[in-house]
């Protein structure tokens, strides 16, 4: 009941919920400072996907193969990208690594976030920074992709946020996605993009491949949980982390939270 009542008090005070959001995120980051620590997604799992991964990477898989079956859905090879929402910068630097980009930009408006990143990454076509998602910090067409991974439900507003998007995509450059939704709230998603400067060309319900990706890392993230002594703050790691038997788990389980995968083409 409480977790619905947040929900629908952050519906009604948007800017609440972003102020909330960066407020937990950076007590998080502070927290469990680890540079080990570099997904904080759901994670992706697929019998038809086993990525060739470094033994380092091995113990990401199932993230990884989150960002992996977003970002891969065009060709970055030789494209300027940007990840809005760039937490921990595991993902970007799995993206500047693994699937060419001439350059790669990750953006994330917690400040900590960023410093980690800039202190775990050294790669020569990787640049991190500070960013709102709502005004993004680049001229009007400089990407040829943006993505955005498990992130804008925490934004304030979606719709500018998609409108931030089609100003720095180039014409017809495109914008790859996934976030979790209530499931009565699908549809209002779809019509945000479709009104802000986008246009939606396919949309896949993800949800039971991300509830067995959570099911396959509930034991590893209870045991690193379980390190951090968090007292109270166990559950709510939990639930965040959506290891098996948390809130969030079964919310994915009973279909209450639906998890979307969005391929998108800029309007202009």
């Amino acid at each position: 009941m409480l977790y619905k009542i947040v929900y629908y008090i952050f519906k009604l005070f948007p800017s609440l919920k972003k102020w909330f959001w960066k407020k937990w995120y950076t007590i998080f980051v502070n927290k469990v400072s680890n540079p080990a620590l570099r997904f904080m997604n759901y994670g992706y799992f697929s019998d038809d996907l086993n990525l060739d991964l470094s033994s380092e990477d091995e113990k990401d898989r199932y993230p990884i193969q989150l960002y992996h079956y977003v970002a891969s859905q065009i060709d970055l090879s030789g494209k300027k990208v940007l990840e809005v929402g760039s937490g921990r910068g595991g993902g970007a630097s799995y993206i500047s690594n693994y699937l060419n980009p001439a350059e790669m930009y990750g953006i994330d408006i917690s400040l900590s976030a960023i410093d980690i990143c800039n202190k775990i990454y050294t790669i020569d076509n990787l640049t991190f920074m500070v960013g709102d998602s709502e005004n993004l910090p680049f001229e009007d067409s400089t990407f040829d992709a943006v993505i955005n991974v498990e992130s804008s439900h925490c934004y304030a507003s979606m719709d500018t946020f998609i409108s931030e998007v089609s100003r720095v995509l180039k014409p017809n450059a495109y914008f790859l996605f996934c976030d979790l939704r209530r499931d009565i709230y699908i549809d209002e998603m779809k019509n945000q993009i479709n009104s802000n400067g986008l246009s939606l060309i396919s949309t896949t319900d993800i949800s039971s491949n991300i509830l067995d990706a959570t099911a396959k890392m509930s034991k590893d993230r209870k045991a690193s949980i379980n390190k951090l002594q968090a007292g109270w703050f166990k559950n709510i790691l939990e639930s965040f982390a959506a290891v098996k038997g948390s809130k969030v788990h079964n919310s994915f389980k009973d279909g209450y939270l639906q998890y979307i995968s969005a391929i998108c083409k800029n309007k202009k």
